[in-house]
């Protein structure tokens, strides 16, 4: 098979999979119905610290949808190694290199496409509702958080596609990656110095501050997410070479 050929069918096997597909939707749902009702509930004389950056804020829905882009990457490859589909998948596509690159290209385009729509989707949603508290996209960051923002839920569906190849399982994959994004590094905070900074999730959300802190700036942090998504990517390249389907 081509390239091209290989491609359209992963393509095929993500809109006919109703939990990749859902996923990928809820990745949407779930970031524009927080920032409604989280934004527009927003009372800007409590003094909450969600008024310090408002970068953050109208961003504030995207810790929800790294979960959602976590489902996505697992699902869309576990359905691999569901009734020995991959045996069927390497049948038609005997190399293995093609085969996985072909879906791990697929994933992080289709997560890259939803994301780009999403984010600028809940950006201007969010700032609509602040109305006068809100910002522009020609405020200082606002378009790269945009930006950065949506290549940081790509990025965490293929680290969750590479850590799934590597596992096998769908099920091990997200009870690693789930406390790991959004428990570990607020347990470890700053007992674990600057390290923490490193963790995937937060490094990732760096692009989403005006003024990030830290040894870490905006695109340096999503550079760090990009490593860790590279790292698992290659790590399930590995085991998909050396183990039998």
């Amino acid at each position: 098979m081509s390239p091209t050929a290989v491609l359209h069918a992963e393509w095929i096997k993500i809109r006919s999979l109703r939990a990749s597909l859902g996923s990928l939707l809820a990745l949407a749902v779930v970031t524009l119905v927080i920032t409604a009702l989280v934004l527009g509930s927003l009372d800007p004389t409590d003094g909450s610290p969600v008024h310090e950056d408002p970068l953050l804020r109208a961003f504030y829905a995207l810790n929800f949808a790294q979960v959602a882009a976590l489902a996505f990457g697992t699902t869309a490859m576990s359905c691999e190694y569901a009734h020995h589909a991959l045996r069927l998948s390497l049948t038609a596509v005997p190399r293995r290199d093609l085969f996985y690159l072909a879906k791990a290209a697929v994933i992080g385009a289709a997560a890259l496409l939803v994301g780009v729509v999403t984010v600028f989707g809940s950006f201007f949603l969010g700032q609509a509702l602040l109305g006068e508290d809100g910002i522009g996209i020609g405020d200082p960051g606002a378009l790269r958080a945009c930006l950065g923002g949506a290549v940081g839920l790509a990025l965490t569906a293929l680290l969750a596609t590479g850590v799934t190849t590597l596992l096998r399982s769908g099920i091990a994959t997200l009870s690693i990656l789930i406390p790991l994004f959004l428990i570990l590094s607020f347990v470890i905070g700053d007992t674990a110095g600057g390290a923490a900074e490193f963790l995937p999730d937060r490094a990732g959300r760096q692009i989403l501050h005006t003024d990030p802190e830290g040894a870490l700036g905006p695109w340096s942090g999503l550079g760090v997410l990009a490593l860790w998504a590279l790292a698992a990517l290659c790590a399930g390249w590995w085991s998909l070479r050396r183990r039998d389907a």
